[in-house]
């Protein structure tokens, strides 16, 4: 048996000159470099957000353009040169305390609510207790009228076992049915037990009153702490605080401009009640932001807006900013089709709980808010680049167009009255910034 050498594998065509591959070569590496960037999957198509809140999902539509463009165009950091660290400092510590003034103010309402329960379960405990002896007394009572009964039967007649003294009673003649001892014994049995359940729910009302007070504590204190930390890192670079506020407005009306440029409300306009709210919150413009107050002379970002759509009549919004989001999420809002009195939220990480601050949108890139302790209640751009969601309470609604009223053709009068005159309805007030 032989074994063959393998042999080279010969090409197929002709082989190609080291001029042609050097000219191929040159042709596939003109057309990699002339490829555009976009056509490269592994590439994000947008510059991530640099703002520290994220940017929810939505799309502003182009008039001109076939494909939507998922944010808008990206600004440079809104801090540079030296004053970079004080001013993200500054920005830290005041997300630090609008957060923790959120959580305190939900500890505050989860406190107030255990304490409720807690009332609840003691006037429970005590009613439970006050059946329980009285269930005592009626069994203690059925008891001695059998042993009564008992003791007049004659001897040899009399048991000692006391489940019979009621059928032993039974049996004398001419004497009235006594009292069924069985039946008050298992109600007294019944009310012990009762007593019992309604001790044990009283304790662990009271043990998660406790427990909530000492997180209360812990909580407001961090945040008092947090709280003198910024007034005092604040007064120390007034300057540089003043600079920061007015970088950060003139970059969110920057953004706000190539939202507002491409917006559409799709023939809607804002509920009445909607505008009614909004109008009440306009006009406790100027008074002090106190966390945790609700009017009607302070108040905290989710107080004002509480409070504003109490004042129509709507009772289902919850205190805390966060929750606010939570109970209307299911009316969320795209950022390019917001309307007058819209809730918008803004928070700290991605995830709904850490939403820390809430305002209502007034129009052209505007929101009325309260900002923050040692500030007022007032209209300022929206934060976009720290926006994380909007929320409609009352539904949009139909824009009508205008009809041609029906006029009469007037009759001819050779002079006119002397005692008609013009007379015209007042406009409607208007909700202004």
């Amino acid at each position: 048996m032989t074994t063959s050498t393998p042999r080279e594998p010969q090409p197929a065509g002709p082989v190609l000159r080291p001029l042609v591959w050097s000219a191929l070569l040159g042709v596939i590496v003109s057309a990699a470099v002339a490829r555009p960037v976009s056509a490269d999957p592994s590439r994000p198509h947008t510059v991530p957000d640099t703002g520290i809140r994220p940017i929810p999902n939505g799309s502003v539509r182009l008039p001109d353009a076939t494909a939507p463009r998922a944010t808008p165009r990206v600004l440079p950091p809104i801090t540079t040169g030296a004053a970079t660290s004080i001013q993200a400092r500054i920005a830290a510590a005041q997300t630090e305390v609008a957060t923790l003034g959120q959580q305190l103010l939900k500890a505050r309402e989860e406190l107030a609510a255990a304490r409720t329960e807690e009332a609840s379960a003691a006037a429970k405990h005590q009613a439970a207790r006050a059946a329980r002896i009285a269930a005592d007394r009626v069994a203690e009572t059925a008891a001695a009228d059998v042993l009564k009964r008992a003791a007049a039967l004659p001897p040899g007649v009399f048991n000692s076992d006391l489940h019979e003294f009621g059928a032993l009673a039974r049996i004398q003649r001419g004497r009235p049915e006594p009292a069924d001892t069985d039946a008050a014994v298992r109600a007294a049995v019944r009310a012990r037990a009762a007593e019992e359940a309604a001790r044990q729910a009283h304790e662990e009302a009271r043990e998660r009153v406790t427990s909530l007070s000492a997180r209360y504590d812990e909580l407001k204190a961090k945040y008092q702490r947090a709280e003198d930390d910024l007034a005092k890192l604040e007064k120390k670079h007034a300057d540089e605080k003043t600079r920061l506020e007015q970088q950060r407005e003139a970059r969110e009306q920057a953004i706000g401009e190539d939202i507002i440029r491409h917006t559409s409300v799709a023939g809607k306009r804002a509920h009445p009640k909607a505008l009614a709210a909004l109008a009440f919150a306009l006009k406790q413009r100027g008074k002090p932001y106190v966390w945790a107050a609700e009017g009607p002379d302070a108040y905290d970002c989710s107080g004002l807006v509480w409070a504003a759509y109490r004042s129509v009549g709507y009772r289902k919004l919850p205190r805390v900013a966060n929750d606010q989001y939570y109970a209307t999420r299911h009316n969320r809002v795209d950022r390019a089709a917001l309307l007058p009195g819209d809730l918008i939220f803004f928070a700290s990480g991605p995830h709904w709980q850490s939403i820390h601050h809430v305002g209502m949108y007034v129009g052209d890139g505007k929101m009325v808010h309260a900002p923050s302790s040692g500030d007022v209640v007032k209209v300022s751009a929206v934060w976009w680049s720290r926006f994380y969601a909007a929320t409609r309470i009352f539904p949009a609604v139909d824009v009508t167009p205008p009809t041609p009223s029906q006029t009469p053709t007037p009759s001819a009068s050779p002079t006119p009255s002397p005692t008609s005159s013009p007379t015209s309805s007042p406009a409607q007030p208007q909700p202004t910034v």
